[in-house]
């Protein structure tokens, strides 16, 4: 009797184990479609109406995007979307310097993304950043050495994608991290903050 016993105790568990696992496999995170990061130079905006214009000649500020596309999980498209998709952007330039490669990043959290339709992140780099970086005032792509981002969903990496290098090139241990001293923003740290606005994800603000 108890060897019976423990052999239904032993079936009930792994009946109970198996169907624990069940939400885990229905839920899962589909992967994403990420497009290729897509380069311009923007002028900056000339914005009238703030009461008195002034003389100023706008200088480019280099943008980087790239649009992705979630399917979402079951309890996502009941609600149509996804409540946090955070991207990281990588940006690799030529040392100032002259001493080899710097690597710039940029972890941007965006909020209520619909599903299964294509939206854009993008990072930006002001024109003083670039003319110290590459002596000018005007360069595009041409002064990258290579770029890349990846999409997550609750930390869970859905997709990714590259320009110039190879898919990870960004974790190479010798590239040094220069962020801090040459800073990628993102579109609301930009005089683009209200423009084109239903083209981007909405980003999650500081609080």
């Amino acid at each position: 009797m108890k060897q019976r016993f423990a052999t239904i105790r032993r079936s009930a568990l792994a009946a109970a184990a198996a169907f624990a696992l069940v939400p885990s496999i229905a839920s899962a995170q589909d992967k994403a479609t990420v497009g290729n990061p897509v380069f311009d130079d923007l002028p900056s905006p000339d914005i009238k109406g703030a009461g008195k214009d002034k003389s100023f000649k706008p200088k480019d500020w280099l943008e980087v995007e790239v649009g992705f596309k979630i399917p979402g999980t079951a309890e996502q498209k009941k609600i149509g979307f996804i409540n946090a998709v955070t991207v990281k952007w990588y940006v690799a330039m030529r040392n100032p310097d002259g001493k080899g490669v710097i690597k710039l990043t940029k972890t941007i959290e965006h909020i209520n993304v619909p599903v299964d339709e294509e939206v854009f992140s993008s990072v930006y780099m002001s024109p003083s950043t670039m003319k110290r970086l590459t002596g000018k005032d005007k360069a595009g792509k041409s002064a990258l050495e290579a770029a890349g981002v990846e999409v997550l969903v609750d930390g869970e990496k859905v997709g990714q994608a590259t320009f110039k290098e190879k898919v990870g090139w960004w974790t190479a241990g010798s590239l040094s991290d220069q962020s801090d001293k040459f800073p990628l923003l993102n579109k609301n740290e930009t005089p683009f903050q209200l423009f084109w606005y239903d083209r981007y994800a909405e980003i999650q603000k500081e609080r």
